[in-house]
């Protein structure tokens, strides 16, 4: 009979902004989220760097990036282009599938979920929305995976 268990898989989501990237993390058998570190670096080297000793460390199965997008129109964002190169560039450096999610009200709830002073905040905002962008994408995987037969 084949093992209808999956293993559980580390995933890493990021909530990219040109100033600052938020960085969660979490696995697949848990569905659970959460901050992992905010980068503050501007110059791609310097994120890049942080960025390869996060995936040696964690060694995430699968790279999650927030793409942001307008709530009430079509039209694309400004920074959806951006998120978008940025998505190609981590699959082509670190050598594992890499998906773009909706990541938008990831930052209002983040705010929400952190509450106090928003400037006191700003440092694990970053985060804070990334572990809200994985989170959904969590919810929306494990929503349509089967779940594991019970008995034999």
């Amino acid at each position: 009979m084949p093992d209808e268990h999956k293993e559980s898989e580390t995933v890493m989501a990021f909530d990219f902004g040109e100033k600052r990237i938020g960085i969660a993390i979490g696995e697949t058998l848990l569905a659970s989220a959460r901050p992992l570190a905010t980068l503050d670096a501007e110059a791609n080297d310097q994120r890049f760097a942080a960025i390869g000793k996060l995936v040696d460390e964690w060694q995430p199965a699968r790279l999650i990036i927030g793409r942001p997008a307008h709530v009430d129109r079509d039209a694309p964002h400004p920074l959806a282009a951006r998120c978008e190169r940025f998505a190609r560039q981590l699959a082509a450096r670190f050598c594992r599938p890499v998906e773009l999610a909706d990541e938008r009200y990831s930052s209002a709830v983040a705010e929400s979920r952190l509450g106090g002073d928003k400037r006191k905040n700003k440092a694990r905002l970053d985060a804070e929305a990334a572990a809200v962008i994985l989170q959904a994408w969590f919810d929306e995987h494990h929503a349509h995976s089967t779940p594991p037969a019970i008995g034999h």
